[in-house]
């Protein structure tokens, strides 16, 4: 969900605009599936769900607390397979037309609710590589530092991804020398 709130950022060091930004949540470290983990809103898709458009939506609601009369969706892009946890993700991209208070609204879900400010996504200084060590394999992905009031968050696994390909594809990833390394626990 992209929306708009200021960033600290300089805006002339920045392909985008201070004010645009997009919303996540930490899971809740009870979930039994990615516990603790940073997330765009979403899941299933309920039989009473139109299509994945529709499941994002009341989702995305439920999960924060949203006013979805104020959301324009832009459209659902291409599935996206996961492997590990073997779901296929649709994900989608809508715009705050009309902002609305968000929040935690079932704690059994989520930790926190926030807006990351998408310039501070693409300072180099909040990028990184995440390294998961699992099983005797060691897997490498982006990763994004957000801080806001409930703290400081790592951004990384299909996040990070989504996140990494769509500001790579709009062209507003920026230059990163040496890449700092978020070291994940053993999961």
């Amino acid at each position: 969900m992209l929306d708009s709130l200021p960033s600290d950022r300089d805006a002339q060091s920045s392909a985008v605009s201070r004010d645009l930004d997009v919303l996540l949540l930490a899971r809740a470290s009870t979930l039994r599936s990615h516990p603790g983990q940073v997330a765009f809103p979403g899941g299933r898709v309920d039989p009473e769900d139109k299509d994945a458009v529709a499941a994002a939506l009341r989702e995305a609601v439920e999960e924060t607390g949203l006013d979805a009369d104020g959301i324009d969706v832009l459209g659902p892009l291409e599935p996206v397979p996961l492997t590990y946890s073997r779901h296929l993700v649709t994900p989608v991209l809508a715009w705050w037309r009309r902002t609305s208070a968000v929040g935690v609204v079932d704690e059994a879900e989520s930790a926190a609710v926030f807006r990351a400010p998408v310039a501070d996504l693409l300072n180099p200084a909040n990028r990184g590589v995440t390294v998961l060590r699992r099983d005797g394999e060691e897997w490498r992905g982006p990763g994004f530092l957000v801080r806001d009031d409930s703290g400081e968050h790592l951004v990384w696994g299909f996040t990070a991804m989504l996140l990494d390909g769509i500001f790579d594809r709009l062209g507003w990833t920026e230059p990163w020398g040496e890449a700092q390394e978020f070291e994940l626990p053993e999961g």
